[in-house]
């Protein structure tokens, strides 16, 4: 078949005084930061049903964007056009993974067998394309929100049937992580919430969503993926309420589930900002509770009420999601997968190119100002004094168990009154980060 982008040559590394808009600025995969090469600092990855599956439509207009690698139909041809043509931009653009749903890359079929059989014929191509090019999944999910047999949920729908193709579903896709060395298998609960509590137990939508998951980590051992499997939280859209509120909700139902040693939480910054939260915020939670895994990089607008998906390009957002990235250990299976559409208005396939590098030169400089803060080093040591009463005396009694309510009355009784406390110098801190930007 002809090439998808006929017009762009692999985008390489220019540095920051460029004009090319086909280069990156920032981003140098090779480029060592904190000892390790940029491109295994960041993980890019390219979301295919972002850039290969939306073409552009909205609830006020139809579809407006060129995809010539696209005829318009659900034929296995067609599906395995696309996936050479994803591949094309995955080489051109210099990234080393990408993520799907099943649905994405294969077409339904009448029955969940010829799904199956549907599935496995375009994964022959995928994984052509992947021998070929060293190009593989971050992660695997399956699609358990488009169908209309998921209205209520899957697995929390009042339909046990329901549940059961579900399930079905996700070991076939499970399989396919295995047959396509993906790095992890991620489940995101599209409609596991309510529209209203009139017609819900929410207990017992639970207790389902928790058994599904624990299936998932048995039928994961029994196949033999060796990766983690994700949570990502997300508040509402589609439903009202989502049972994966954010971190903390999806923290408590590991825990009430005997699910944390399985789990890890994949956080989308656009859902950060939906349960009224910052992404470094989230970021922060995870990373603090030990169930930090990958990220899907994107914005929302914060004057609009929904989940825009646009591409990540702010600094200050970038630099503060990497400072917590580096202090929590990096990435290891996980990475930045850029979960962003282009703007209806940005039509033509070269678009997808300038979308993906400005996302890409975002998270670069983040990281190198991220890296130049901890260089600094007054931003981490403010940290240690801060909280010097906690390392020894009654603070160290607290943290260590030694003493209780009682003995703490004693304490204050005989002392009468607290030490000053010091200036937490906001201020001061937010010029630091301001003036590495």
């Amino acid at each position: 078949m002809a090439e998808a982008f006929p017009d762009v040559k692999k985008i390489g590394h220019e540095g920051p005084d460029s004009k090319n808009p086909l280069s990156f600025k920032h981003y140098n995969p090779d480029e060592l930061v904190e000892g390790k090469p940029m491109a295994e600092h960041l993980r890019f990855s390219v979301a295919y049903w972002h850039t290969f599956r939306n073409a552009g439509a909205d609830p006020f207009g139809q579809a407006t964007r060129l995809m010539p690698w696209d005829d318009g139909t659900d034929s296995l041809e067609n599906a395995a056009n696309r996936v050479r043509s994803a591949f094309e931009f995955f080489e051109k653009l210099g990234v080393r993974y990408y993520c799907f749903h099943d649905r994405d890359v294969a077409p339904e079929g009448a029955t969940l067998a010829e799904s199956h059989k549907n599935f496995d014929e375009v994964v022959k191509v995928i994984k052509s394309e992947q021998e070929r090019t060293g190009v593989k999944p971050l992660w695997v999910t399956a699609c358990l929100f488009a169908h209309p047999r998921y209205m209520h949920g899957a697995a929390t729908s009042p339909n046990a049937d329901v549940f059961a193709y579900a399930a079905a579903q996700v070991a076939k896709a499970m399989e396919v992580a295995v047959e396509l060395d993906a790095a992890a298998y991620l489940f995101w609960g599209g409609r596991e919430g309510y529209k209203t509590l009139l017609n819900t137990d929410m207990g017992r939508e639970t207790d389902h969503l928790g058994r599904f998951m624990q299936m998932a980590v048995d039928y994961k051992k029994q196949i033999g993926f060796s990766g983690p499997m994700y949570l990502e939280p997300k508040p509402k859209e589609p439903t009202k309420h989502q049972y994966d509120f954010d971190s903390a909700a999806c923290y408590a139902f590991l825990q009430r589930y005997d699910l944390l040693e399985h789990f890890r939480l994949n956080i989308e910054a656009n859902h950060a900002t939906l349960a009224g939260h910052s992404f470094v915020h989230e970021l922060e939670f995870a990373a603090a509770v030990g169930i930090f895994g990958s990220v899907d990089a994107n914005r929302g607008d914060l004057l609009l009420g929904w989940d825009t998906d646009q591409f990540p390009t702010d600094l200050y957002d970038t630099t503060m999601a990497m400072l917590t990235i580096l202090k929590a250990g990096g990435f290891t299976t996980g990475g930045l997968n850029f979960d962003a559409h282009v703007a209806r208005e940005s039509f033509e396939p070269v678009d997808l190119f300038h979308a993906h590098i400005g996302g890409m030169d975002a998270f670069a400089r983040g990281l190198k100002i991220a890296a130049a803060i901890r260089a600094d080093g007054r931003l981490g040591d403010f940290l240690k004094p801060r909280y010097a009463s906690w390392d020894s005396g009654i603070g160290a009694d607290i943290e260590t168990g030694k003493v209780g309510f009682g003995e703490l009355s004693e304490y204050m009784l005989k002392k009468g009154e607290i030490s000053p406390n010091a200036s937490g110098r906001v201020e001061m801190l937010e010029n630091i980060i301001n003036e590495h930007i």
